[in-house]
C-alpha cells in the first residue's frame, strides 16, 4: 500500500519471492534491474515520471546467493532521483552491523533507508515479521495495509522468543563473532576445494551445480553422508543457476564444518562437478 497504480517499484532481479509477490499486489509499475548493478538501476530510474513515487526494494543479504546489497550505491541513486528505499533485512539481522542490527547498520546508512523490514524466523528463531520506518509511515501502514489489518497478532510465545534473541544479540556479541569465524573458515575451505560459490561473503554459501537433476542427486548423496543441505531450483533461481544452499550457525564447530566440506567434496566429485 506504500505505492499505487501511478507509481514505480524498482526491484533487484534476485530479490526474494515474497518481495516479488508484494510488488504484484501493489499494482504499481514494476521495473527490474540487474543484480547489484547500479548502472542498470539508474537506467530504470530514468524511465520513471519525475513526479511519481519511486520505491527501490532490495534484499539486504540475498537469500540464495549470500552476497550483500550495494546499499551505498542505491542510497546515492535514490537521493539523485528522489526515490525511496525499502530494505529486507531477513538475512542481515543478527549477522551484519553493530550488535547484529543488519546491513543498513553495517554501511552506516540506517537513517538513509526509508523502510526496513525483516522476519523473526531467521536469526531470531521465532515466527512473524516487522517493518521499521518514521512514525508517519508506520501510522499510514497501520490504517491502510490490508494484510496487516486482517492478520492476527503475534503470539506471546513468538514475541517473547524474538525478544530473548534480540537480548542475546545485544548483550552476548560472542555469538555473532563465532558465526563469522565459522563463515570465514567455511568460505576458505570451499574456495580451496574448487567450489563455485559466487560473490558470497556471508553465512549463506551457494554451491553452484547448474544442473537440476544433479542438484537433487548431490542433495540426496549429502544426506546419506550425514549432511543436510537445501537444493535451490526454479522458481527460486533460473534453470542455469541451480545450487546447494550451505547455511552456517554460530553453534557449528570447525570440526563439523570440515566434516561437511569433505563429504560435499566427495559428493561433487562423484558427479564430476569438481
Amino acid at each position: 500500500c506504500v505505492t499505487g497504480r501511478e507509481d514505480y517499484v524498482l526491484c533487484d532481479e534476485l530479490n526474494h519471492a515474497s518481495i516479488v509477490e508484494g510488488r504484484r499486489l501493489s499494482f504499481s509499475t514494476a521495473l527490474k534491474y540487474k543484480h547489484n548493478n547500479m548502472e542498470s538501476l539508474e537506467r530504470e530510474l530514468q524511465k520513471c515520471k519525475p513526479e511519481a513515487v519511486k520505491l527501490i526494494v532490495t534484499d539486504s543479504v540475498f537469500s540464495m546467493e549470500g552476497d550483500i546489497a550495494n546499499l551505498p550505491g542505491i542510497v546515492s541513486l535514490a537521493k539523485r532521483y528522489h526515490a525511496n528505499i525499502m530494505a529486507d533485512e531477513a538475512h542481515g539481522l543478527g549477522v551484519l552491523g553493530e550488535q547484529g542490527r543488519g546491513t543498513c547498520s553495517h554501511f552506516g546508512l540506517t537513517k538513509d533507508v526509508d523502510l526496513i523490514m525483516g522476519t523473526f524466523s531467521k536469526s531470531l528463531a521465532s515466527i512473524g515479521g516487522f517493518i521499521a520506518a518514521d512514525e508517519s509511515i508506520i501510522n499510514y501502514l497501520r490504517h491502510n495495509s490490508r494484510p496487516y489489518i486482517f492478520s492476527a497478532s503475534s503470539t506471546p510465545a513468538a514475541t517473547a522468543t524474538a525478544r530473548a534473541a534480540l537480548h542475546l544479540m545485544k548483550n552476548e556479541p560472542r555469538h555473532i563473532q563465532r558465526l563469522w569465524d565459522n563463515t570465514n573458515h567455511a568460505l576458505s575451505r570451499f574456495r580451496e576445494a574448487g567450489f563455485e560459490i559466487g560473490h558470497t561473503s556471508t553465512p549463506i554459501i551457494p554451491l553452484y551445480v547448474r544442473d537440476m537433476e544433479k542438484t537433487f542427486l548431490v542433495t540426496k548423496m549429502a544426506f546419506d553422508e550425514g549432511i543436510f543441505v537445501n537444493p535451490v531450483i526454479p522458481p527460486a533461481c533460473s534453470p542455469n543457476d541451480t545450487l546447494i544452499r550451505f547455511s552456517l550457525m554460530a553453534t557449528h564447530t570447525k570440526e563439523q564444518i570440515d566434516f561437511a566440506v569433505d563429504k560435499l567434496v566427495k559428493c561433487f566429485k562423484t558427479l564430476e562437478l569438481l
